[in-house]
């Protein structure tokens, strides 16, 4: 269980979530996560994990490819509104 430096900027833009927001979902300071983003710093697996799972927590699935969101709109946040 992985992450790049790219990944993190992808799955950020997909949720559309800044370094500082990213950082306080995972628990790690704005400028940990901006050098990591920028490769200034190799960050240990479990800061790595911390990242990718709260992008997991948020929707994001994390393929070959790339990272996506998932297809369950409630994975993403997104909450529909009942039609009467």
């Amino acid at each position: 269980m992985d992450l790049t430096p790219e990944e993190s900027r992808a799955a950020r833009e997909l949720l559309h979530w800044s370094q500082v927001r990213l950082g306080a979902k995972a628990s790690l300071g704005e400028g940990t996560i901006r050098d990591f983003e920028n490769g200034i710093r190799i960050l240990r697996v479990e800061k790595r994990t911390r990242i990718r799972r709260a992008f997991e927590a948020a929707g994001v699935v994390f393929t070959a490819k790339g990272p996506s969101l998932s297809a369950r709109p409630e994975m993403n946040g997104y909450r529909h509104k009942q039609r009467r």
